[in-house]
């Protein structure tokens, strides 16, 4: 991707999230908190560790893996939106935490010195990214030998859900269009495709798990609420004031299919979690020479 072009999609992604950084996972709906915290357990961050949260956004995997590194180990929360770094910073000065830091940075070239970490981790983040091969190999050189990094990204969906999406699609512009699907297709497609990115990138040792991760709305309006607080708010706003209502009327008549046994309405994501490290160098044994 041309450089410019990189760093205008870039732009555009840091200012969707500065607009939802004060509802951003804060509106009662478990959703980026969960997903984060079956990441954490699965790179199994471990007390004294050096660790890497790209994108980091309000902190769903900040505060997980500051808890599992201690005080003996230290954290540093990448993100491009200013308003994200911003009002996660302000909650770290709350929680009174101290080996946590922030930078505003982008995540797919992050300037920070080689080899200063035992662990990155990005939670839905990868697919973001307008060269995620590039970012990868950025992130490779960040690790020390030895080092890991956990990256989530979306598996299958509910059927329904998928429904539930279309009610934007006639509002949409081919960048909201593409954007929608970045995340689900070419190597995002399959467990095969993410690994293979990451191995071209040099990681080694790569594995993959899977969780299913739902949500669950008592009603439209709860749904609503929860989609203008995260990314897909731009698709709300992507549709005219006058022709909001229908789209929520449209959008609750689809929700019809995942009413569960309860009366609320729930849906399925399945998430796949992907572990790969950066090689231990080996050095060359030392040969010893018979004498003349």
């Amino acid at each position: 991707m041309d450089p410019a072009e990189a760093a205008q999609r870039s732009a555009r992604v840091a200012a969707v999230f500065d607009r939802v950084a004060d509802t951003y996972d804060a509106v009662g709906i478990p959703w980026f908190g969960p997903i984060a915290q079956h990441l954490v357990a699965e790179v199994a961050a471990a007390p004294g560790e050096r660790v890497l949260d790209i994108g980091t956004g309000r902190g769903a995997a900040l505060w997980p893996l500051a808890q599992a590194v201690g005080a003996s180990g230290h954290v540093t929360g990448l993100d491009l939106a200013t308003g994200m770094i911003a009002a996660t910073r302000r909650e770290v000065a709350e929680r009174g935490m101290t080996t946590v830091d922030l930078v505003v940075a982008d995540a797919g070239a992050p300037d920070l010195p080689e080899a200063s970490f035992d662990l990155a981790v990005a939670a839905l983040v990868l697919f973001f990214l307008p060269d995620p091969p590039a970012a990868l190999r950025a992130w490779l050189r960040l690790l020390v030998p030895g080092g890991r990094l956990g990256i989530s990204t979306f598996g299958s969906r509910d059927a329904a859900w998928e429904q539930l999406d279309d009610v934007f699609t006639p509002f949409l512009p081919p960048q909201l269009l593409d954007a929608r699907t970045s995340g689900t297709r070419g190597p995002f497609a399959s467990d095969t495709g993410v690994e293979e990115l990451l191995g071209a990138a040099g990681f080694s040792d790569i594995r993959t798990t899977h969780l299913e991760q739902t949500v669950t709305f008592a009603d439209p309006e709860h749904w609503r609420t929860w989609s203008w607080s995260h990314g897909q708010r731009t698709h709300w706003e992507a549709v005219p004031q006058e022709h909001r209502g229908a789209v929520l009327a449209a959008a609750a008549e689809r929700l019809e299919a995942a009413r569960d046994g309860a009366g609320a309405f729930t849906l399925a994501q399945d998430v796949r979690l992907t572990v790969g490290f950066r090689r231990v160098q080996q050095c060359p044994a030392p040969q010893h020479l018979e004498p003349d």
